[in-house]
């Protein structure tokens, strides 16, 4: 096959994401703009001079900036030495954490604030159980509406981002130039900070980036957690477009945000590129050793111990919750899942969300793989290029990265602007999608659609460009190459980009409070629902349905853990 024809098959294969994103990310975002800077067809400026000459915008700006590099200093100290222990040590319960780790990541805002609240608020378990203990007259702990809450809020959510990534790629650095600096007669201090820590910086600098994009666009945790004194500019997309109705000012909002976002993911798909991490990755057991030291132990029990502080605790104190009623340990919160009162939010009944979110959840599962996997396979494809068309090395790189940092854009996009979009656009023929019910698998799988691309795209990268080679030398198509080539060494990341799309998606809030139907609504937007009404029941059945979210979130990841140590038996 001659360089045209390879060029034109590349182009096809990612034709289909392209398309993808035109209809459902850049034709809603778009027609948003235009509804709210030329409502009456012409262009009105004067809303982006206020928003320009505002001291409150820049305020929130500002905000939202030191907030975000504050939540990735913080999670960077917390998570590198448990990403150190990860990559280094086998450990009794080591796959059993890995798959706790993940579980954060991906539920719903609500549920991490009810969660939180639960542990650490006025009146959590914390503040009681040390009122109790040492006859305190008011609660010592008071974390409600600050700056701490939300920033412990952020460390809880990206902790295990920054551990996977991180530790995946020093698991892989090849030991031999660590020895060869010992073997000169460097000390091991020297040698982590001349050797492995320059080794280490792009992974480091590429999810440190990652977390600080999900923390700038920060919405739930900060809206609930931090109360009405703090606001991101996701916060104020929200409080303009559905508070205040200002549509056209969440739209400036908006269009600010994207710009950023899109500059953060350009240097975050250059970063990726040299460190080729991804989230999920087996290469973590690759090289672990039993500890032997004191020191290596001792650093594993405390790290572990930090682990079960930040996360096993506030998930704890959510299970904890929803089988406890005023009158002590209760199962009326589960059993009230299948019923609907007559007063109730629910038009049937609650454990139908469950249901629900699962159809929901397959639909974008699949949509996402295959959109994900064609997108991977595009920008993969530059590696056997780079060595034949040299003199245009830097120009192709570049736009590889740009295509890269495009299909990540939908990450870094808020929610609820494209839920916004949704409404106002996919609402007559030919995308007449707005009381259907594939808008929201079609909305869920946006979302996870650039997760899957960082499963596949690392693995895809990391196949030595001479087995394609041989492979085509002896008389292979394109096609065979990629089933009997690529497809056996990236089968287990596509297996992991399908349960993070589907637990994505099952966690996904901000798209569904608009794409849902009353009568078809989906797990976090019951909990979100419950939580808006008062009573002990409806936040019972709250912490009953968030337990039931978080288990079936953890038992796919679980899965990954069974199956990565069957795998690591058998060979």
């Amino acid at each position: 096959m001659n360089e045209q024809s390879r060029n034109s098959l590349r182009w096809l294969v990612f034709s289909l994401p392209l398309v993808f994103l035109a209809l459902f990310y850049f034709y809603p975002l778009t027609k948003i703009v235009l509804f709210s800077f030329l409502p009456e067809g012409s262009w009105q400026p004067e809303r982006l001079a206020k928003l320009v000459a505002s001291p409150v915008y820049f305020r929130i700006l500002w905000f939202t900036i030191w907030q975000a590099a504050l939540s990735t200093l913080l999670t960077l100290l917390i998570a590198l030495p448990a990403a150190y222990i990860f990559a280094r040590y086998q450990f009794r319960g080591k796959s059993l954490l890995q798959a706790v780790m993940t579980v954060p990541f991906v539920l719903p805002t609500v549920v991490v604030a009810a969660a939180f609240r639960a542990l650490l608020g006025q009146n959590g378990l914390a503040n009681d159980l040390l009122i109790n203990v040492f006859n305190f007259s008011v609660p010592p702990i008071r974390l409600d509406q600050t700056v701490y809450f939300f920033l412990l809020a952020h460390v809880f959510y990206n902790y295990s981002l920054i551990v996977r990534i991180v530790s995946s790629y020093w698991a892989g650095l090849d030991p031999n130039l660590r020895l060869a600096a010992r073997m000169l007669g460097a000390s091991p201090w020297q040698t982590f900070l001349r050797v492995t820590v320059p080794l280490l910086l792009p992974a480091i600098g590429s999810a440190g980036l990652l977390v600080f994009i999900f923390c700038f666009t920060s919405f739930g945790v900060v809206l609930i957690l931090g109360g009405p004194g703090y606001a991101t500019i996701e916060v104020e997309i929200y409080r303009q477009a559905v508070q205040m109705f200002n549509l056209p000012m969440a739209a400036a909002l908006s269009l600010i945000q994207i710009t950023i976002n899109f500059i953060l993911m350009w240097i975050y798909a250059r970063l990726d590129t040299k460190s080729k991490s991804s989230f999920y990755s087996a290469s973590v057991a690759g090289g672990a050793v039993r500890p032997v030291t004191s020191f290596a132990r001792l650093m594993i029990i405390g790290n572990v111990c930090i682990m079960l502080l930040l996360l096993v605790t506030p998930l704890m104190a959510l299970v904890l919750r929803s089988f406890t009623g005023q009158e002590g340990l209760t199962l009326v919160y589960y059993s009230a899942l299948f019923s609907t009162e007559a007063h109730s939010v629910f038009f049937v009944e609650p454990i139908k969300a469950v249901a629900n979110s699962v159809g929901f959840g397959i639909g974008a599962m699949l949509i996402a793989v295959v959109l994900g996997l064609m997108a991977s396979v595009f920008l993969a494809s530059d590696q056997g290029r780079r060595k034949e068309i040299v003199t245009s090395i830097r120009r192709y790189k570049s736009s590889t990265t740009l295509w890269d940092a495009l299909i990540m854009l939908p990450l870094a996009t808020s929610a609820v602007t494209l839920g916004f979009g949704y409404i106002i656009t996919l609402n007559a023929p030919p995308l007449n999608l707005r009381d259907s019910l594939a808008l929201v698998p079609i909305a869920h799988a946006l979302v996870a659609f650039p997760f899957v691309v960082r499963c596949i795209l690392p693995q895809l990268r990391q196949i030595p460009q001479s087995l394609r080679e041989a492979a085509t030398m002896l008389g292979a198509s394109p096609a065979q190459v990629f089933f009997q080539v690529d497809l056996p060494i990236i089968r287990r990341a596509i297996l992991v980009g399908a349960i993070f799309a589907f637990s994505i998606s099952m966690g996904e809030f901000g798209a569904s409070a608009f794409v849902t139907r009353p009568h078809t609504p989906t797990m976090p937007v019951a909990i979100f629902r419950f939580l808006g009404q008062p009573g002990e029941m409806n936040y019972g059945q709250a912490m009953a349905m968030s337990t039931i979210l978080m288990l079936v979130t953890c038992s796919g990841f679980w899965l990954i853990a069974r199956l990565d140590r069957l795998r690591n038996a058998l060979r």
